[in-house]
């Protein structure tokens, strides 16, 4: 795991690269959007959630993640535990905001008609919700850490509550 402010800022970019191209697609497909939208347009909605989805791990899921995972009662000796832990309050935290941006976008670029906002939100939510836990777990989460460990710390990672 990172331990500089360096590190975790690669780290964090591979994550958030990873789950937007996922989740992007995921939604694209459940919505029906493959082949509607131009590459220019698909490249711009790429653009934008990644700066967005970096910017709101960075600074507001990210630290109060962290903070849950590590304050929750387990053996924080074993990795296993904490990147089980960190992944789900990630996860937890970036669905529940990033649905947020994902259904303003959606209501701004076609707004549905019949359609409470609220629903909306929580429908969104579960569905991004069970497609994004096992792509970071299964999926991202494995290829952005053994990245990192390969071409970015060098040493053996070790796990600080920091």
């Amino acid at each position: 795991m990172p331990t500089t402010k360096k590190e975790h800022i690669y780290y964090g970019l591979m994550m958030c690269c990873g789950m937007v191209v996922g989740m992007m697609s995921y939604n694209l497909i459940r919505n029906g959007l493959i082949g509607t939208i131009s590459w220019q347009g698909l490249l711009l909605q790429f653009v934008l959630c990644f700066i967005t989805a970096f910017l709101v791990e960075s600074f507001v899921v990210g630290p109060l993640a962290k903070k849950i995972a590590f304050s929750l009662p387990f053996d924080k000796s074993k990795q296993i535990l904490v990147i089980l832990s960190m992944s789900v309050c990630m996860v937890t935290g970036m669905v529940l905001v990033m649905s947020v941006y994902g259904l303003a976008t959606s209501y701004f670029m076609n707004p549905p008609a019949g359609q409470s906002l609220l629903g909306s939100y929580f429908t969104t939510v579960g569905k991004n919700f069970i497609f994004a836990l096992p792509l970071q777990l299964l999926i991202v989460g494995p290829i952005a850490r053994y990245l990192f460990k390969r071409f970015i710390k060098s040493e053996k990672m070790t796990i600080s509550p920091t």
